[in-house]
């Protein structure tokens, strides 16, 4: 008789997704890892366009349409200073899938692969997948990945190293200093940095910096997406760039397990790259706003709260027991264990809702903090 694969028998559903299904449909959602504004007026219509013309209607290309690999180049050169070839980057059915053959096609049977704990809930489960083995490396005070740690954490069987700033769930941004300094590792240890990106628009202090900037060698694989700054979630697209080489392995599997992202995703990032860039300014803008009240507030109750200062997460130190009050209370919140060991005695509040929900969810924090003092 067929038993399951040992691979997907240690995976699970996502603590993420056990706390949704067991919400109630009135609930307030500040447990989601999505904007909460529309996607661009001109990105819609560029999906509608390619629709009604029909060439949205025939597989792509396997790497993408060019149209798109090129404002993926011309993106990365204006907001990254990156020179990335058109033909080194795959656009992927979202980043998921990006991170997905990343892992695949540079993660053999028992390698480790060191990743932030707590840290994005894929990252373990893809290092399983693969067949690896998850090395989890906790965070500093304020929750960025402290590249020593990483350095210590190598071993003779690592493969890859996780990066992920700004970062989920934390909203945290690691300083140039310690890209330069995961680049430098990748580069002198001879280990694969995958630098997941896709927050690297939604920042508020500081300023984001990417690995692969500084590396010397081609020891940095970069991941990203539209799904963030350009509220596209729901479109699943986004992109892996890295070396010729390395770009020609992830697209062996990326052309059987998913061939070609969704073509009229690919029509619509497209325009949503190389078009307007106001929407992205706008839309982080409320989200600092909405930040800073639920931070003040936080605070205000006597909960240890470090600033994020980018994506759209706040991770406080919640005392035991308050997720399960704010649940009870119908304010969706994540279990800082649902991000790894080290999350345990934290909560992920996400900040993608309205400031309404957000200052009616302040009030049930109250209640549920008062509870458990």
């Amino acid at each position: 008789m067929t038993d399951f694969s040992e691979r997907v028998e240690s995976i699970s559903i996502s603590g993420i997704r056990k706390v949704f299904e067991s919400a109630s449909a009135d609930a307030i959602n500040l447990g989601i890892g999505q904007p909460d504004f529309p996607t661009p007026t001109n990105a819609r219509q560029a999906a509608v366009d390619a629709v009604e013309s029909g060439r949205a209607d025939a597989y792509t290309g396997n790497k993408g349409i060019p149209e798109l690999r090129e404002a993926i180049a011309a993106k990365h050169a204006r907001d990254n200073d990156l020179d990335v070839d058109p033909d080194d980057v795959i656009a992927t059915a979202g980043g998921s899938e990006a991170l997905h053959i990343a892992m695949e096609a540079h993660v053999d049977e028992g390698d480790e692969v060191i990743i932030p704990d707590p840290g994005f809930v894929a990252y373990q489960n893809l290092t399983y997948l693969a067949g690896g083995e998850p090395v989890p490396v906790g965070l500093r005070d304020d929750l960025t990945l402290d590249p020593a740690d990483v350095e210590a954490a190598i071993t003779d069987d690592t493969a890859v190293f996780i990066v992920n700033s700004p970062g989920n769930p934390t909203g945290a941004v690691n300083p140039e200093a310690d890209m330069r300094e995961f680049a430098r590792i990748a580069d002198e240890h001879d280990v694969l940095c995958i630098t997941d990106e896709v927050y690297e628009r939604i920042v508020y202090e500081g300023e984001h910096r990417s690995p692969m900037e500084f590396a010397e060698t081609d020891n940095v694989v970069l991941v990203n997406a539209c799904s963030k700054a350009y509220s596209m979630t729901g479109w699943r697209l986004g992109w892996v760039t890295g070396s010729t080489r390395r770009i020609e392995r992830m697209l062996r599997v990326h052309q059987y397990v998913q061939a070609c992202a969704s073509a009229p995703a690919q029509y619509a990032a497209a325009e949503a790259l190389s078009g307007p860039q106001e929407p992205v300014g706008e839309m982080v803008e409320q989200f600092e706003a909405r930040r800073d009240v639920l931070v003040d507030a936080l605070r205000d109750m006597g909960l240890d709260v470090p600033s994020p200062q980018g994506a759209f997460y706040v991770m406080p130190e919640v005392p035991e027991g308050w997720v399960d009050e704010v649940l009870s209370r119908d304010v969706v919140v994540v279990p800082g264990d649902a991000f790894g060991a080290q999350g345990e005695g934290y909560a992920r509040i996400s900040y993608a809702a309205s400031m309404d929900d957000i200052e009616a969810a302040i009030d049930v924090m109250r209640e549920a903090t008062a509870a458990v003092r």
